[in-house]
């Protein structure tokens, strides 16, 4: 149950293989841009599409699609596409891109997985929530800590990017059981010019041992 809730907490995201830049031997590594890139506003049909793998194996699990359907001033709605599977499905994220509800899970009052604007390097924030399973009724504690720890230029399928990488913190325990813990580690790799992250690794465990390891990577974005 706690794996179900973190892989909803990731945001059911997909992601693409990193295609290296290359560099002449001749010249010294490019450096990422001091620059702070312009933020893209988020609208209506805007997609994001990746690629998720299972680090532990190297297997590509799946292709995801997330496109927006609806913005409010408070939320974003999200529909999320499979490729080669049928069926659909839905998620509400708040305008930081903290996951809200999943469909079967409830955040209260965010995932804490987003960003917390102006980023800079060196910032940190934390969330404490309460997470809520419809289906089951389970109910979890979260603490959840982030920093911004460096300006790094990413290239993927879908393009080179300039980013802010987060690390992020994940402690979760049962509501009703204590001694049921469950942790993540997370980095993000998140463009502010297509308002989404264009990487994302994490590295789950429970009882001190890894149950989880994977990544996620930008492959194609568009807007309507």
């Amino acid at each position: 149950m706690l794996r179900r809730c973190l892989l909803a907490t990731i945001g059911l995201l997909a992601c693409a293989s990193v295609v290296a830049a290359q560099t002449p031997a001749s010249q010294p590594p490019a450096e990422a841009s001091t620059e702070t890139p312009e933020q893209q506003e988020p609208r209506t049909g805007d997609r994001w599409t990746y690629e998720v793998r299972d680090e532990i194996t190297g297997e590509l699990k799946s292709t995801v699609t997330q496109t927006i359907t609806d913005v409010s001033p408070a939320e974003i709605g999200i529909r999320l596409t499979f490729l080669g599977k049928p069926g659909i499905g839905f998620q509400t994220f708040d305008h930081s891109w903290n996951s809200i509800n999943t469909g079967t899970w409830k955040f209260t009052p965010n995932d804490g997985t987003g960003i917390k604007t102006p980023l800079e390097v060196g910032k940190s924030w934390s969330v404490r929530s309460t997470d809520f399973n419809s289906g089951s009724g389970a109910s979890l504690k979260r603490s959840v800590t982030s920093k911004v720890t460096a300006k790094e230029s990413i290239t993927t399928r879908a393009g080179t990017f300039e980013t802010y990488k987060i690390e992020t913190s994940i402690d979760m325990q049962n509501a009703n059981d204590p001694t049921k813990k469950f942790q993540s580690s997370q980095q993000t790799w998140y463009a502010p010019t297509v308002d989404h992250w264009v990487k994302r690794t994490w590295v789950s465990k429970s009882e001190g041992r890894v149950s989880d390891k994977g990544s996620v990577e930008l492959i194609e974005y568009g807007r309507r």
